[in-house]
């Protein structure tokens, strides 16, 4: 099958390779600009394209897919029998969408029509789902609301944070895709209950903040769904400190107040949260440096039993 495909980030891959892998013919690829990473703000390009130079495929990077018409004609030149679509980070316009025979196919790393939107990851580890799920999805003009190919539930694991779902999930959507493909002209479209849909809205850096009144079981799942980007941090100090990881502890523990540190070992550092919880940071990363485990973090004398976080 002649593919062109969109996609950006290190998460579309598995797609990717499972589409070459499969026989399948990659027509053009279609990919986020470079954009500044890193301390330094150096131009990096997207993984994508890193994918596509070391294979010699075709692609493309426009600023604003909507308005270039050099793209919608490359993409009538490539001739797709289909598009698909993974994490591309832009909004499609009709013209695109509906252009091949097979029109558009969109991995979507939610049970649709719960988490329409571009977090659907880090909001159902937010919310405490036990199970979310990968979709594969006719793309229309209307944000995730197209008829469903095919769906497979997946648990979350106790302690994975959003980018080990992600990755996991990226490998279960590739190869539900490959199966779907294979017998595209006998896969029922199924519509979506749009009076079921929940939203999943791009995550802010201020919402990483951590409100240390609530549970530490809470404050875990903030920990987990903000792991990597925006991160779910505090203050010492006035200095913001981002919790990289930890866990929600049980057992008795001294008498304290929301946020104050209760005990130091080489754990990690014990903090009180809301309704006489607490919550074991394992591993931080101070403002201006490099990830270290809490435990190095408290040698430096920074905080002990009784500072008050946040």
């Amino acid at each position: 099958m002649r593919v062109v495909f969109f996609g950006s980030p290190p998460t579309a891959l598995p797609t990717l390779n499972g589409l070459l892998a499969a026989g399948h013919e990659i027509k053009l690829i279609i990919t986020q600009p470079d954009k500044p990473a890193g301390r330094g703000k150096k131009l990096t390009p997207p993984a994508v394209k890193v994918f596509a130079q070391d294979h010699g495929l075709p692609f493309l990077q426009p600023e604003r897919i909507r308005k270039d018409e050099k793209v919608l004609e490359a993409i009538r030149e490539a001739n797709p029998d289909i598009n698909i679509v993974v994490a591309y980070g832009q909004i499609i316009p009709a013209s695109i969408i509906y252009l091949p025979p097979l029109k558009s196919l969109n991995i979507h790393f939610s049970l649709l029509p719960k988490y329409r939107g571009a977090a659907p990851v880090q909001w159902a580890i937010l919310n405490g789902e036990r199970f979310t799920g990968v979709t594969i999805f006719q793309l229309t003009e209307k944000m995730d609301e197209g008829p469903i190919l095919a769906q497979e539930v997946v648990p979350i694991l106790p302690r994975e944070n959003a980018h080990e779902l992600e990755t996991r999930m990226s490998h279960i959507g590739a190869q539900l895709l490959i199966r779907t493909l294979e017998k595209i002209d006998k896969v029922q479209l199924k519509e979506q209950d749009h009076s079921l849909a929940t939203y999943a809205p791009k995550l802010t850096k201020d919402q990483g903040l951590i409100d240390w009144q609530e549970p530490a079981e809470a404050i875990d799942r903030k920990v987990r769904a903000f792991y990597g980007w925006p991160g779910a941090f505090t203050f010492l100090n006035g200095q913001r400190l981002e919790i990289i990881s930890g866990q929600f502890t049980q057992g008795l523990m001294p008498a304290a107040r929301p946020g104050e540190v209760v005990q130091l070992d080489k754990s990690g550092i014990y903090v009180c949260c809301g309704q006489k919880t607490f919550y074991l940071i394992e591993k931080v990363k101070p403002e201006g440096k490099k990830e270290m485990s809490a435990y190095s973090f408290s040698l430096g004398g920074k905080v002990r039993v009784g500072t008050i976080l946040g």
